[in-house]
């Protein structure tokens, strides 16, 4: 633990944004002593605003390891997210790239520091020093389940640790099991002392709300096979004086605990205001942004992008999106960007229009799937595209840029109240589209968003990402930064939804079975597909009831999709593949586009191996991150995840 650092440093505030105080961006001023920190309440404050400076970067897709999932191809070569993609991180160069570890732990020391001399502040009051303190609490147990996320079994801190602890004395690590037991009663007694709302300049604080959400998702994480009794990678992994540090015995119960665990942060949610996001015709303001013509695709699209409108959110990252952020990487080309491309795996993973995978619609031309088809739809795009992008789901539409397609977003020439052209016209060149609101993006090499002759900045695989990009935002030639901006959301309650059915199929018991579905089918109903039995009923394997359970059952099967489907792009899918134990499946193999280098339509609507993108899962190696290598070396009770 000496590489714990003290940082007994005071900080400033850096501001407001959004109608919320971007506290995350803190700016040290080289105060260094704690009677400094703590000599007033605004020293408090900003002390209090640097505990949470530690928070991973969600809005930074260049670096941020929830970003390298399989749902997209990037084809910016040089970020450092590309060495999780290739599976060559180490415990001697992950620092290069991830400062998780060390990070984590500075922060859980800043918060302890804190709780340690909050009382001590001239004029704070009591509910103030209180409220300060739990908000240390809550950051506590969240800064231990990221590290959780990515290292199994770490070392508990649950005291201001002492940082003159002898060579011969420092911590080992706990018990996989042990660290969740905990974690989760520092979320739970937490969750009684939090307000459940903030608003205003304190929006994106700590809140019970949040405490119950993350409480829920780290026993649904414990509930999964990687930690559930996973002798096969984990039989012999130990401390050095024997203790095992992940279960060998699947238990089943794990999963129960996790489902009323996220009822019960459904339900408090829901009775405290929060709800699923919809969006009607008259509820989008007055702005005139590009918003999807159709009203499911709009509320999809934007359901946690309307900031103002959404109480969906549980939890969200206020820091400011940054050049390297999602919107930039996915709004198609002017003069940076458009290179994030959903991999193919992920397009086919969409529902049909008729709510089935579409491997098992009877209705959908599967085998014909890239040959071609002509779209003549207002809501969708125009044009020749391939069959695979015909009679999806909303989601698919609202999500995903294709061939043809249209991409809702402007150009930074085209100002807000339209009056600089907004009339569409299906055929734009490279010189006209910059006075429309909307993109028809075709990406065959020399079209309107292909690659030219670029080395980056275009569409690996033939389509572009939309979720997570405003349609007020826009293609930009000046300063590459985004020109709309939100607080990217941490958890939401959809996410929950989710939690919960998963669990309560994991589980297994017909009464928790039929809830969970209940709660799933609330996702499908909003995304404007019909609920499972409806659906699976006309499948070419039908499903006629929820029998199927269980971890290796058919209806989790079912779940996961839809799992993978609504939180794509939410940074889930990096960590949902490594716990259901599927990383070689789906992180060992070439992604797969079209073939962006091609010119004529028979070349380029081909299912295309991507060779040159490589991809590599070593198990049981990649399915935990390596403990730094220092980290290791200066503790000598420390013992690296296996495979490293």
């Amino acid at each position: 633990m000496k590489k714990i650092y003290n940082i007994l440093l005071s900080f400033v505030f850096a501001g407001c944004l959004l109608g919320s105080c971007d506290y995350l961006d803190i700016v040290p001023n080289e105060t260094a002593n704690e009677e400094d920190a703590f000599a007033s309440e605004q020293a408090a404050l900003n002390y209090l605003y640097s505990c949470y400076s530690f928070m991973p970067a969600y809005q930074n897709s260049h670096t941020f390891i929830g970003y390298a999932g399989d749902e997209i191809v990037s084809c910016f070569n040089g970020e450092p997210i590309k060495l999780y993609f290739q599976g060559g991180y180490t415990s001697g160069n992950i620092g290069n790239v991830d400062a998780t570890y060390s990070n984590m732990y500075k922060g859980i020391r800043q918060c302890y520091l804190l709780k340690k001399n909050i009382a001590s502040v001239p004029g704070l009051s009591d509910d103030k020093i209180n409220d300060f303190a739990n908000q240390a609490d809550f950051l506590i147990a969240y800064y231990h389940s990221v590290l959780m996320q990515h290292y199994g079994p770490i070392i508990l801190v649950k005291e201001l640790p002492d940082m003159n602890t002898p060579y011969d004395k420092m911590a080992a690590r706990s018990p996989y099991d042990e660290c969740v037991d905990w974690v989760s009663e520092q979320f739970r007694i937490v969750s009684e002392k939090l307000p459940t709302e903030r608003m205003g300049s304190s929006y994106g604080l700590a809140t019970s709300v949040a405490a119950k959400a993350l409480r829920a998702r780290l026993l649904l994480y414990a509930a999964s096979p990687l930690f559930n009794g996973n002798s096969e990678y984990y039989s012999d992994f130990a401390n050095n004086d024997g203790t095992l540090l992940m279960s060998q015995t699947y238990s089943k119960e794990k999963y129960k605990v996790a489902a009323d665990a996220a009822l019960e942060a459904i339900n408090f949610a829901e009775d405290h205001g929060y709800r699923l996001y919809y969006v009607g015709d008259d509820a989008i303001g007055t702005a005139t942004y590009p918003y999807p013509k159709d009203p499911i695709q709009r509320q999809l699209r934007l359901t946690y992008l309307d900031k103002n409108g959404t109480k969906e959110v549980l939890w969200a990252n206020t820091r400011l999106e940054e050049m390297y952020g999602i919107q930039n990487k996915s709004i198609p080309y002017l003069s940076f960007g458009g290179g994030y491309g959903p991999s193919l795996t992920m397009v086919e993973r969409f529902y049909t229009e008729n709510g089935l995978p579409i491997d098992q619609d009877p209705t959908y031309d599967y085998e014909n799937r890239f040959q071609t088809t002509i779209l003549d739809d207002d809501t969708r795009g125009e044009g020749i595209t391939l069959k695979l992008n015909d009679h999806r789901e909303p989601r698919f539409y609202a999500w995903i840029s294709f061939h043809n397609g249209f991409y809702e977003c402007q150009t930074e020439n085209v100002v807000a109240d339209g009056t600089k052209g907004i009339t569409y016209q299906d055929k734009m060149d490279r010189s006209d589209r910059k006075q429309r609101k909307r993109w028809l993006t075709q990406y065959k090499k020399e079209d309107n968003s292909g690659k030219m002759n670029r080395g980056n900045n275009y569409s690996p695989t033939g389509y572009l990402n939309k979720k997570g990009v405003h349609p007020g935002s826009a293609a930009r030639k000046s300063d590459n930064v985004p020109s709309l901006r939100y607080p990217l959301p941490i958890i939401r309650l959809g996410e929950l939804y989710l939690d919960y059915a998963e669990a309560c199929v994991g589980y297994g018991d017909a009464s928790y079975v039929a809830e969970g579905m209940k709660k799933l089918n609330v996702i499908r109903e909003r995304a404007g597909i019909d609920p499972v039995l409806t659906a699976w009923a006309k499948a070419k394997e039908p499903l006629t009831d929820y029998s199927s359970v269980g971890p290796d059952g058919r209806l989790m099967q079912i779940v996961r999709q839809e799992r993978m489907i609504e939180l794509y792009m939410e940074t889930h899918n990096f960590w949902d593949l490594r716990r259901w134990k599927l990383g070689e499946k789906y992180f060992g193999v070439y992604p797969r586009g079209l073939n962006v280098e091609a010119t004529k339509d028979e070349d380029f609507f081909k299912d295309t191996q991507m060779t040159s993108h490589i991809r590599e899962f070593r198990t049981p190696a990649n399915y935990l991150m390596p403990i730094p290598v220092d980290q290791v070396s200066n503790n000598p009770q420390m013992v690296q995840n296996p495979g490293y």
